[in-house]
């Protein structure tokens, strides 16, 4: 099993949350730095952005960030990290950060983290890329919308091959292990070819 040598982080970026998700932000950048990998993430400083990028650096691991000028231009910016590209607009960004990356996970977050997973992990289904996806569970903050995928595959709406792409654990470690291990197909035959 080779290991993935880039991983991508999406995460909420508001800092009133609780000790829990700060916790696995910690565990997470420390994971990723700690196993020799490289961090990209969206350039922020604050909430669990900017908490797994600072745990990252702190283990000593290489900091990607990438953030809109947008945004650079109001200061959320993390000027500490190893590298960071300030791009226009965020399709560029979230662009920029899939082409960097060998696999992504997202901790616990909002709409924009949430787009940004469901966005990679489609692409992934679709066969546009091969790089598998995972869902970090703290405190079960997942446990929800991993249940709405588990009904759209009922309901017929989300084939089965599709939601096996998509990889949960409530440790980080484990969740790196089960990216690793992963090898989402090149070309999956998820689309019904007689309703098209």
């Amino acid at each position: 099993m080779e290991q993935l040598a880039t991983i991508c982080v999406y995460a909420g970026s508001r800092s009133d949350v609780a000790d829990e998700y700060v916790q696995a932000a910690q565990d997470l950048g420390g994971a990723i730095a700690g196993s020799g990998r490289r961090l990209v993430y969206g350039g922020g400083r604050r909430g669990l952005m900017g908490v797994v990028a600072d745990s990252a650096l702190a283990a000593g691991g290489e900091v990607v960030g990438i953030i809109p000028r947008q945004l650079h231009r109001v200061e959320v910016t993390h000027h500490g990290v190893t590298e960071l590209l300030v791009v226009e607009s965020m399709h560029e960004r979230k662009q920029l950060m899939a082409d960097r990356s060998d696999a992504f996970v997202a901790l616990p977050g909002g709409i924009g983290t949430l787009e940004e997973l469901v966005e990679v992990w489609t692409w992934t289904q679709l066969g546009y890329h091969t790089k598998p996806c995972g869902l970090l569970n703290p405190r079960g903050y997942y446990d929800g919308l991993i249940a709405f995928f588990d009904h759209a595959v009922a309901e017929g709406f989300l084939a089965q091959q599709g939601r096996d792409l998509l990889f949960v654990s409530r440790d980080p470690v484990d969740l790196l292990a089960q990216l690793d291990a992963a090898r989402p197909p090149r070309h999956p035959r998820l689309v019904d070819q007689d309703s098209l």
